[in-house]
């Protein structure tokens, strides 16, 4: 009975996003105030209540749906939130532009955002699918596949396409070997968000484990909100490690590996390494 609701909800979760992000309207299904009350949990979860908003709104002389009057006020609370924290964050790092963890691939990725305004046939649009891209491969890592991110790249294949050199795109990707990673990206476009096939010149080959991974994410959202510490020093001197965080991240990039062998390998070991340093501040 669990997976039939948990079917429902999602359904409903990507008719919103798809309503919010690409204005693609389809009715929502009728659900108990259970179930609508969960489907506000993962929005938030997700990070996408500013998406729903737009999409719920849509939906307001939708005759099918049967969302409570509340949930607009809930959604708003969370936009709320997420605006109250990113002002409080530093607007330099909110301006960094997208890395890599692996120095090598990192190194090439600042050459191309560096350089390519230089270029004579340079393609600013290029360059800013380049960085969504990145930016969802080190969501990815971090969380599991992110909705907000991949609704940001559907939206910008929607919106501006048509202005992108896929053909330096795709030669960008090889260098910094992400092909894969950025295929599997395309991949959910088109199995979460109904992209068709041509729209996403970058998928040679729909990845077909795209869907599982995406509600393989939606479904342990909760495990996100897990305590974060990786290792604690004792007051005695003793290194204590979070195995339950460390189990659940090396998980993940066994999940992510074959799609970028070298990226996700640099990000775990970046990560322990960073975590260990953090010991002895």
């Amino acid at each position: 009975m669990l997976l039939v609701i948990m079917n429902i909800i999602h359904r409903n979760f990507f008719r919103l996003l798809r309503s919010g992000a690409l204005n693609e309207y389809e009715s929502l299904e009728p659900m108990s105030l259970y179930k609508w009350k969960q489907l506000s949990h993962l929005i938030a979860a997700q990070g996408v209540a500013e998406i729903a908003m737009k999409g719920l709104r849509n939906h307001t002389f939708d005759d099918q749906g049967n969302y409570p009057k509340s949930m607009q006020e809930e959604l708003q609370s969370f936009i709320d939130e997420s605006l109250a924290k990113t002002k409080s964050e530093d607007s330099s790092e909110k301006q960094d532009l997208p890395h890599m963890s692996n120095f090598f691939l990192n190194r090439r990725l600042n050459h191309i955002q560096k350089n390519e305004r230089h270029q004579i046939d340079a393609s600013m649009t290029t360059l800013d699918l380049l960085n969504i891209i990145v930016k969802n491969i080190n969501l990815t890592f971090n969380k599991g596949i992110s909705l907000s991110g991949i609704s940001e790249m559907g939206s910008f294949l929607r919106t501006k396409g048509d202005k992108v050199d896929f053909v330096k795109l795709e030669e960008w990707l090889r260098k910094l070997h992400i092909q894969r990673m950025a295929q599997l990206e395309g991949s959910v476009l088109i199995a979460v968000f109904k992209f068709d096939q041509d729209e996403i010149p970058f998928v040679n080959k729909i990845e077909p484990k795209a869907y599982g991974l995406t509600l393989r994410t939606l479904d342990h959202h909760t495990d996100d909100n897990m305590e974060e510490w990786h290792f604690k020093q004792s007051e005695a001197g003793f290194v204590h490690g979070n195995t339950r965080v460390t189990r659940r991240n090396l998980r993940r990039s066994m999940r992510y590996i074959s799609y970028a062998p070298i990226e996700t390998s640099s990000h775990f070991l970046k990560n322990f390494a960073r975590n260990l340093s953090e010991i002895e501040e």
